[in-house]
């Protein structure tokens, strides 16, 4: 018997999984990072995101209702490895001056990969007519990337400078 062929709806529905798996992965993440930052100002980054993922999330929960179906997760390894770097660094690099510095490209490389992620599910949703999905995915996809612009402003100016010097 043959195969169902699997559809663009298909593959949206199932990155939508992925993504919802990955910003509730996030949501543990960001206050133990927050927890082991020194640098107030990046703390502090890391808790207006932690606010901002609990939007994200919701979102998402709604783009499921958009498509009548649960809002379900499914393991993203994308996320599992980011995430595993990040805590890797915070053992590797517990009260050494390079820590904030690790933890915020760990961070970046959260943003980089939701803003993927959002910027592709963006794209199918318009494709596939759902212009409501798509303005909330466009949401979300213009938050991660203000996100990750203020992290770089953070590293150039306070972070990357205070990783050069004794705590």
């Amino acid at each position: 018997m043959a195969k169902k062929p699997k559809l663009l709806s298909d593959m949206f529905h199932d990155t939508l999984k992925d993504v919802y798996f990955a910003e509730n992965k996030i949501l543990k993440t960001l206050p133990k990072m927050a927890k082991a930052a020194h640098s107030k100002e990046l703390k502090a980054a890391f808790v207006k995101h932690e606010r901002e993922t609990r939007g994200h999330v919701k979102r998402l929960q709604d783009i499921f209702k958009i498509l009548g179906k649960p809002a379900r997760a499914k393991t993203c390894d994308a996320i599992m490895g980011i995430t595993k770097e990040g805590a890797e660094i915070m053992t590797d690099y517990k009260g050494m001056p390079a820590l904030d510095a690790g933890l915020l490209a760990a961070g970046q490389a959260v943003e980089h990969y939701e803003m993927s992620r959002y910027g592709t599910l963006r794209t199918w949703a318009e494709e596939l007519g759902m212009k409501d999905a798509a303005a909330l995915l466009d949401a979300t996809l213009k938050e991660e990337k203000a996100t990750d612009a203020a992290l770089t402003t953070l590293a150039k100016s306070v972070v990357n400078v205070e990783a050069e010097h004794e705590l």
